[in-house]
């Protein structure tokens, strides 16, 4: 998957409702570093909803993960992100701010995750600007997965606001109508949700 690896797996004890933060994010992160495994689909089937528009897409996703088998998925995540030359949607910040891969958006990502103590997977080959990277970062600062403890929320806040709010509700807008999508539609909806409500924290804070 494009990510960081911690330097250490250590979690420090944290809020209840920022490990739900936490746990949403790596949601977004494992179904978007690849397809996603019978056990996957499984996982996400069993995940309950409630009476909110996030409560309700998690509901919508856990039903549609319910009923999707692990090559349909994988079907669609190929003809989604891969394709042959080029999915039908391309999952990088550098992408969706610039129109180009490895612009500076990225190196000023990179800079961050100096600053901030993030070192690159050296198994992973792709930008750290993916999706899925940014939200596996996101649940590091939040859970203190990627570090000592988890970081002040000014400081998620500079992250999300530098390297995720400027356009991945974009991104997952475009997931949600992408003519490819069904399982990954669900997700985007998902991804709009909980944006959505990461956003509007982040401005009272």
């Amino acid at each position: 998957m494009p990510g960081a690896a911690g330097l250490n797996e250590a979690v420090s004890a944290i809020a209840p409702e920022d490990m739900l933060r936490a746990q949403v994010y790596r949601l977004i992160a494992r179904f978007m570093s690849a397809p996603p495994s019978r056990s996957d689909l499984s996982t996400a089937a069993a995940l309950e909803g409630s009476d909110t528009p996030l409560g309700r897409a998690i509901s919508t996703f856990a039903h549609i993960a319910g009923n999707t088998h692990a090559a349909d998925a994988a079907s669609e995540y190929q003809e989604l992100f891969i394709g042959v030359g080029r999915g039908e949607l391309v999952p990088y910040g550098s992408y969706y701010l610039t129109g180009f891969l490895h612009e500076k958006p990225l190196a000023k990502l990179r800079q961050d995750m100096a600053r901030l103590g993030l070192e690159r997977d050296p198994a992973v080959h792709e930008p750290e600007d993916h999706i899925a990277s940014l939200a596996e970062m996101m649940a590091g600062l939040i859970d203190g997965a990627l570090g000592d403890a988890p970081v002040p929320l000014s400081a998620q806040k500079r992250f999300f606001q530098t390297h995720l709010g400027c356009w991945a509700p974009y991104f997952f807008r475009d997931l949600q109508q992408a003519r490819s999508s069904v399982l990954y539609s669900a997700l985007g909806t998902v991804g709009n949700a909980f944006l959505e409500i990461e956003e509007g924290a982040f401005a009272l804070d």
